[in-house]
């Protein structure tokens, strides 16, 4: 009898360390969600600054505040440099950044932007359109600003009915029979399949 009282304290101690574990997880468990929620919150709350439309309207019109002196350079020598193209300009007005335009491996894609700091600049750097700089002729135009979401719409192809798969030939060519016995052009006769009949 006494084993037995023994045996169930025991076991009540065992279920009240099990109860006292469970509680512990459990906390650790709400605590580290309500960490969760405030890193989302947080997130949340820089998405939203970042979408907010006042911001995207500001950064718009900055965009093209710095595009209004800013030109597109086009054919531009693949050896050349930003200081290059830097001093090229430079008659125009102060050059505020070159940029040369590269692949994703590094190689320069043959074009360039040249940012002014006065808008006039644009203007004097327009007339050195098709001027030489390492002896190939340069395409200056102004630089456009992109917008977002107005990507430019390619029609399709129309399909063209003598492309592509055309169906099937109304005749075979002559090599798809055996022209040996037959010769050239001439297109063999074929019977009907024989049939199995008991009167013949």
């Amino acid at each position: 009898m006494e084993n037995d009282d023994v045996d169930m304290v025991g076991a009540d101690n065992n279920e009240a360390q099990d109860l006292d574990d469970m509680k512990k997880r459990l906390k650790e468990m709400e605590d580290e969600a309500a960490a969760l929620r405030e890193m989302q919150a947080k997130v949340e709350k820089e998405m939203g600054s970042a979408q907010d439309p006042a911001n995207a309207s500001a950064s718009q019109v900055n965009r093209e505040e710095v595009d209004s002196r800013s030109i597109f350079v086009g054919n531009v020598d693949y050896a050349c440099t930003p200081e290059e193209v830097q001093q090229h300009f430079q008659s125009c007005g102060t050059v505020n950044r070159v940029t040369i335009r590269t692949d994703k491996f590094g190689q320069p894609k043959g074009y360039a932007y040249v940012e002014f700091v006065e808008v006039e600049a644009v203007q004097e750097a327009l007339s050195l359109n098709e001027s030489e700089l390492h002896g190939r002729q340069l395409k200056v135009t102004a630089k456009r600003t992109n917008v977002p979401g107005m990507k430019q719409f390619r029609p399709r192809r129309p399909s063209n009915p003598y492309m592509g798969f055309r169906g099937r030939t109304p005749y075979p060519p002559p090599f798809a029979y055996a022209p040996a016995p037959y010769g050239y052009g001439k297109v063999p006769r074929f019977r009907m399949g024989m049939r199995y009949s008991p009167y013949y």
